[in-house]
């Protein structure tokens, strides 16, 4: 038999659950994602794809409203100041032959992040344009829209896909940010956003109607 020193199998133990800790969770390990989590509706899935189909079909004019909001400039040279590239919005890779778990995963790290970049957008444009109450009005609809939607995809991958955590970007605060930096943020986000979530519409359709 070896000899296994003193202090050496804890240290085993505590290195393969760091290794276990980098995989997709079974949901009895009751990660803050999934703490307080009841059985999904029944029809969770069908509200999953109309909140998309819902968010799709308002972000054009969400993102129209905000630019129109923001003065000539942004308008005037649209490409140059809000090109989408340059964000840190998280990539959809995924299409209509991707696993349903990689959709779902892949769209809770989307949803996540727009739903804190909203949050900083919202919280400018109360301070920037208090009186843009049709802008404003989108944005706090285009939030809660968010929060529902992300509420059914961790009730989907905690319960029906067993994940209980996912690796998720929150993107940059705009705290502390000039006026301008601040309104650029907003419009390359918010401009991503229009293409994200028509990619997520295409591509979530066909799955749901299989499920």
């Amino acid at each position: 038999m070896k000899f296994i020193p003193a202090g050496v199998v804890p240290l085993l133990l505590m290195i393969h659950c760091r290794l276990v800790a980098g995989k997709a969770l079974p949901v009895n390990n009751l990660s803050p994602m999934c703490e307080n989590m009841n059985l999904c509706k029944l029809n969770v899935l069908e509200q999953t794809q109309k909140l998309v189909a819902l968010l799709n079909a308002t972000a054009q004019d969400l993102f129209s409203i905000y630019l129109d909001c923001q003065g000539d400039a942004f308008s005037s040279h649209l490409d140059e100041l809000c090109n989408a590239t340059t964000t840190d919005f998280p990539a959809f890779q995924v299409n209509r032959t991707s696993h349903k778990k990689e959709i779902m995963v892949a769209l809770y790290k989307v949803f996540a992040f727009l739903n804190t970049s909203l949050g900083n957008i919202t919280r400018d444009q109360e301070e920037l344009n208090p009186t843009a109450k049709e802008l404003l009005e989108r944005l706090h609809n285009t939030t809660k829209t968010t929060r529902g939607l992300i509420s059914n995809l961790t009730c989907l991958l905690c319960n029906k896909y067993n994940v209980s955590q996912v690796d998720v970007t929150y993107g940059k605060s705009s705290k502390g940010m000039n006026v301008f930096k601040k309104k650029q943020r907003g419009c390359q986000v918010l401009r991503r956003y229009v293409q994200v979530v028509s990619q997520a519409a295409h591509v979530l359709l066909p799955h749901l109607s299989q499920a």
